[in-house]
């Protein structure tokens, strides 16, 4: 008879936590080759591996990134250069026309004579300017110093005219130092206020004058050079060469200086620098925007390209005496707008053209209508 099987071989006590042959039996039971075995328990091991190792990595990554950002401060700043953005002179701008500037650019040249004590100003042109669209530009180049001033041609529907003017400002060698430049850009408009561009302000005492200096310079905001109003002058103007007769209206002013009494308008036309005929307006007060529209007509007229108009606009002073606010040179020896409305009023005759012009300081214009001094011819001895 067999024995009963024993206790022992088969059930475990109670407590116990393993068994010597638990593992074998588990191996020996999973239907699996010995080969299978082995290989997936390497890519375990494998897999254990890398992500252990990741873990590890990762947690010196952090421990390290906030040492890094307390490493970055003033002593570090200060050892290591840091590289700045280095602005570059006016002349450089002129080296990539590709980058185009915030009020653009403006190239002219300037040339002082010491003999008759006048600067030589060239407009050459602009670039770049900053409108909407196009513009219909013009320059504008003042003294301070001497209060003169001059304004080159209307360039139609462009943003880089070229000027290519030149004019020639007084200015006394001792008040060079202290005098300055001022070159203003502005939009023609014919019945509105002249939009502005762009400006310049050159102080002649800091540039070397005893060499012509011809560069590019960056222009301003506008409105920082605009020199003090004297107010506006809307004239116009219509030539008929078939009955040779030319008639100006004065029409009305706007932005005079408050506080004038009195105003009234002298119209003086001028033949071969001389005086030729006059006429003035009515008396117009307490207004600085006076409305005239009162019209005169001058018969014959026959060389009306060497014929210059003159309107200046007189005030009665407090003093009971009369003084000019200001004038505006009509003609052929005018520059600028006033030059391209006589253009304009000689291209379509029988035509009124009306344009609002700037007035201008009447020793100015005094100075461009005073007749110029013949040379002497030198005396032949026998």
């Amino acid at each position: 008879m067999g024995h009963p099987p024993d206790a022992h071989s088969t059930l475990a006590p109670a407590g116990t936590t393993g068994v010597p042959g638990l593992i074998p039996d588990l191996v020996a039971r999973i239907p699996w080759p010995h080969w299978a075995l082995a290989v997936v328990t390497l890519a375990a091991a494998v897999l254990i591996a890398s992500c252990l190792l990741c873990a590890i990595c990762r947690c010196h990554h952090r421990r390290k990134e906030p040492r890094d950002k307390e490493a970055v401060g003033l002593d570090s700043a200060c050892s290591t250069p840091t590289p700045h953005p280095v602005q570059l002179d006016v002349d450089d701008l002129g080296s990539s026309p590709g980058e185009p500037q915030q009020w653009g650019r403006l190239q002219l040249s300037l040339e002082y004579d010491c003999g008759s004590q006048e600067i030589r100003v060239c407009l050459k042109q602009a670039a770049d300017l900053k409108a909407v669209g196009t513009a219909d530009p013009y320059a504008r180049s003042i003294s301070t110093q001497a209060g003169r001033w001059h304004e080159t041609e209307v360039h139609q529907g462009v943003l880089c005219p070229m000027f290519n003017e030149t004019c020639c400002l007084h200015v006394p060698q001792a008040e060079l130092p202290r005098a300055t430049l001022q070159v203003q850009l502005l939009d023609f408009k014919r019945f509105s206020g002249h939009e502005p561009l762009g400006a310049l302000s050159l102080p002649l005492g800091a540039v070397d004058l005893q060499h012509v200096l011809e560069r590019w310079y960056q222009l301003g905001p506008p409105g920082t050079t605009e020199p003090e109003p004297l107010g506006e002058l809307c004239v116009p103007l219509q030539y008929v060469p078939g009955a040779g007769r030319l008639s100006a209206v004065v029409l009305e002013a706007r932005d005079l200086r408050p506080g004038l009494t009195e105003l009234y308008v002298k119209v003086q036309l001028m033949l071969e620098q001389r005086k030729w005929k006059k006429r003035r307006t009515s008396a117009r007060k307490g207004s600085a925007s006076p409305y005239f529209n009162e019209a005169f007509t001058f018969l014959p007229i026959s060389q009306v390209q060497s014929m210059d108009l003159v309107l200046a606009v007189w005030a009665l002073s407090p003093q009971l005496r009369d003084k000019p606010v200001g004038k505006v040179l009509l003609g052929a020896r005018a520059s600028g707008q006033p030059l391209q409305h006589w253009a304009d009023m000689l291209a379509h005759t029988r035509r009124p053209m009306a344009q609002w012009h700037s007035l201008q300081p009447a020793r100015e214009v005094d100075r461009v209508l005073a007749p110029q001094p013949r040379p002497r011819l030198p005396l032949l001895h026998s």
